[in-house]
Parts: C-alpha cells; structure tokens; sequence
C-alpha cells in the first residue's frame, strides 16, 4: 500500500476522499490510455505516479470535478475563483 493514502493531509489536500478517488481514478484512466506522466518515476507503478503528482500539485480537480493538469491551465487564466474574485464587500 502506499503511504501516502493513510496520511490525512491529502485527503485535506484535494479536499476529502471522494474527491481524492475520483482524482485518482480519472488519472489513472488517463494514464492507461496513454498520457504522459508529470512525474519521472522509472519503475513506479501508475498510481504510485499519481500520489507523486498530487503531492507535487501536478493534477487537480476543477470545480466541475474535472480532471486538470498544471500543463492545460494557461498562466494568466485561472481555472478557480476565489472567495476574494466574487467581489462581494
């Protein structure tokens, strides 16, 4: 088992565990269907390299729970508002 899916914090990190499944499963689909990992890790099985890359802020969750990666963001755009974007006072 990996030891990073008993500690809290990644859980807290992409915020609960359904979200940290459903993060994983839609990267390793990806993964098996022929992405390239954001992480080099020779020899590492496909989930090993999606804990790396969500410890690494690699790969996210958009707000549509959509699988996103750093590299399909571009710099000046961000994917996610926050509370201080609304304009609320």
């Amino acid at each position: 088992m990996i030891d990073e899916l008993r500690d809290e914090s990644l859980k807290k990190k992409v915020g609960g565990g359904f979200k940290l499944t459903t993060l994983i499963q839609k990267r390793l689909c990806s993964l098996n269907q022929g992405a390239r990992p954001l992480v080099y890790m020779p020899g590492a099985s496909n989930l090993e390299i999606v804990i790396a890359e969500i410890v690494q802020d690699k790969i996210y969750l958009s707000l549509k729970n959509e699988l996103r990666t750093i590299e399909d963001q571009p710099a000046d755009v961000p994917d996610e508002l926050g509370f201080d974007d609304l304009g609320l006072d």
